[in-house]
């Protein structure tokens, strides 16, 4: 596979040291392409404050610093490496011919980027793209990288499993987290992984565990994220909170896929290519 890595760094760092009535349109020039990927309506600039991209509407001096620490880090050629090395593991799966990565600087003063999300975030769901947003701080900034990878694994996962926004269910989305996960850990070790999987934990997760349970056979992309996510986001949605905590599926989700590795004997890259319902047949977890 190809990877194609957007420099957003250099040109983030131009908008930064420009003055501050042009960056929008500078933004809206750099996020451009990404409207052939995905029809986004209204405002790119709108939705890239809303997601919890860097402030284009005043001036932070945090920001430019953080920039130069990514160029200097070399975050990008870390995300390269680390994409390389995961489609090496999983050469035996079906996989697109190039994957287009877009890399945004995070706003440290939004709260959902910074304590719900940890810091960082990234979708997959396009085929062929990957969009990734978040703030270089000390914890987060060696992690970029692993963050494509959970990323990039959603999508060689749904080239060898079927992914349908209409049948997809509760559980299917909460395995794909888990699996997205374990194989970062399986790839890079404990400390590649990102701080989804241990937020909710005691009688939280219990609750959580329960609801995703009782709903895993649950279909549609309308209802599956409430029980991946959390409250939070699906009130951001604009959806009715099915009370689940915060990011709870990560934390479901990596427990049941431990579970069916052990029962198994599979690595995270061989269970990846398995639709959900029968991983959990073959772990002997469900009928």
């Amino acid at each position: 596979m190809e990877f194609i890595i957007h420099d957003t760094l250099t040109p983030m760092a131009d908008m930064l040291r420009g003055p501050l009535d042009r960056r929008a349109d500078a933004l809206r020039e750099l996020v451009g392409p990404l409207r052939d990927v995905i029809p986004m309506p209204g405002d790119i600039v709108d939705i890239h404050h809303q997601a919890g991209g860097f402030r284009v509407d005043a001036d932070d001096p945090r920001y430019l610093p953080a920039v130069e620490r990514m160029i200097e880090a070399d975050v990008l050629g870390q995300v390269r490496r680390e994409l390389t090395r995961a489609s090496e593991r999983l050469s035996e799966a079906k996989q697109g011919e190039t994957l287009d990565v877009w890399f945004f600087m995070g706003d440290p003063g939004n709260d959902h980027l910074m304590t719900t999300a940890g810091g960082y975030y990234g979708m997959g769901g396009a085929p062929g793209m990957i969009y990734l947003l978040a703030w270089p701080s000390d914890e987060v900034i060696g992690k970029i990288g692993h963050l494509a990878v959970h990323e990039f694994h959603h999508g060689v996962r749904y080239a060898n499993v079927e992914w349908n926004p209409a049948t997809v269910t509760v559980g299917e989305h909460v395995l794909a987290e888990g699996l997205a996960e374990a194989f970062v850990r399986e790839l890079s070790g404990p400390e590649a992984i990102g701080p989804w999987s241990s937020m909710v934990t005691g009688e939280r997760y219990d609750v959580a565990y329960e609801k995703i349970m009782a709903n895993f056979d649950l279909e549609g992309m309308q209802n599956t994220p409430a029980f991946v996510l959390g409250d939070s986001a699906t009130r951001s949605f604009g959806q009715e909170p099915r009370g689940i905590p915060d990011m709870a599926g990560y934390a479901v989700g990596l427990r049941l896929v431990e579970q069916i590795l052990s029962a198994t004997g599979m690595t995270a890259a061989e269970a990846s290519v398995l639709p959900g319902a029968e991983l959990m047949r073959r772990a002997g977890l469900r009928g």
